[in-house]
């Protein structure tokens, strides 16, 4: 995209084919309201595309709420035959991880503005001998990047409101969360949360929330010790050299996701909700945002050279080919990925 006025052009990629993916971009596609800024680019199997189009619109009888696959832009990456609807295994894995590879690769030979990603199944990618947490970490090695995180984004449907959480830690053993956080990974993730609400969300003199680690943030001691021993001195440090930042923290991760719950569904006057949240590991994070968010909330990876949006949610198997998942959220992840392509230009 040479200019703001033009339309972003963006991969979608196929993710595991087995799962729910292949429905919900066939879903979500068929709505203008999500192609009409964009020009999307379906990176995967055009073969098992058709074939989810033809058995979606048996069950649901309804050509209109799917976009024909013969409609559609797409780069055809040859996939295995052994494709099971429902079942993930080495085959699917294999076939989500070359979606991802070309998608990445020409994403950064300039081809495309951005990438949205189907949703992925970590066991098929080891099952194909592929040993990566994520998507997430393979987007950020073949960048070349090693500051990177998730940020999770949500827009109310009841008060307009903005959820924005970034995890500080992701996919690991709860049991190494304690030793993996140190001042020197929170400075990292901090700098990066607040590039990214300048520049992708014109925020400029942000307020962003930051959890404890332990029950009511430690209780002086009492309950753990780590919120004493560095991460208050952290936090102190930090606002000292950001000035512009309004930092509040550590606040009780009970406690914390108060404010943006009542933001959120609007039964109760808020005054001043963050701007961000930082939580410290997944859950921490992810079991409020799903609980608000669950059908619109976007996992966008913040560091990247390129814009990268996901819907949050998984594979989904068990109703996979049944006609039944919600498209709401690769809606949103493609919505936004418009939004924060055009607002990366006009930085």
């Amino acid at each position: 995209m040479t200019n703001q006025n033009k339309r972003p052009r963006l991969a979608l990629t196929l993710g595991d084919p087995a799962g729910i993916s292949p429905e919900v971009i066939l879903k979500a596609l068929a709505d203008p309201e999500v192609t009409q800024n964009c020009n999307v680019v379906v990176v995967g199997s055009k073969n098992l595309l058709v074939e989810t189009y033809e058995n979606i619109r048996k069950i649901i009888n309804n050509p209109l709420a799917l976009a024909n696959p013969a409609d559609l832009s797409m780069i055809d990456v040859p996939t295995a035959d052994d494709i099971i609807i429902g079942v993930g295994n080495g085959a699917s894995g294999v076939a989500s991880f070359a979606y991802m590879e070309s998608a990445i690769s020409q994403t950064l030979a300039g081809e495309f503005d951005g990438i949205v990603t189907g949703p992925i199944a970590k066991s098929a990618w080891k099952a194909a001998g592929y040993n990566y947490p994520g998507q997430t970490e393979l987007l950020a090695e073949k960048a070349g990047i090693e500051r990177f995180g998730m940020l999770f984004v949500g827009r109310s449907p009841f008060t307009g409101w903005t959820l924005r959480a970034l995890l500080a830690t992701t996919h690991i053993p709860l049991c190494q969360v304690s030793a993996t956080l140190t001042p020197q990974l929170l400075t990292k993730k901090l700098d990066l949360l607040a590039e990214c609400l300048q520049r992708d969300f014109g925020i400029k003199n942000g307020r962003v929330a930051i959890a404890g680690l332990n029950p009511h943030s430690g209780e002086m001691g009492q309950l753990g010790t780590e919120e004493i021993d560095w991460l208050i001195p952290w936090l102190e440090s930090e606002r000292q050299k950001r000035p512009h930042l309004q930092l509040e923290g550590p606040i009780p991760p009970d406690t914390m996701w108060v404010k943006p719950g009542q933001a959120w569904y609007g039964n109760s006057v808020v005054k001043n909700p963050a701007d961000a949240y930082l939580a410290l590991y997944h859950d921490q994070g992810l079991i409020p945002v799903k609980l608000m968010a669950f059908d619109r909330a976007v996992n966008t990876t913040i560091g990247l050279p390129f814009v990268r949006t996901s819907p949050d949610h998984g594979t989904a198997f068990d109703i996979a080919g049944k006609g039944i998942a919600d498209a709401t959220s690769m809606k949103a992840a493609i919505q936004l990925a418009v939004e924060l392509v055009k607002q990366k230009h006009r930085a």
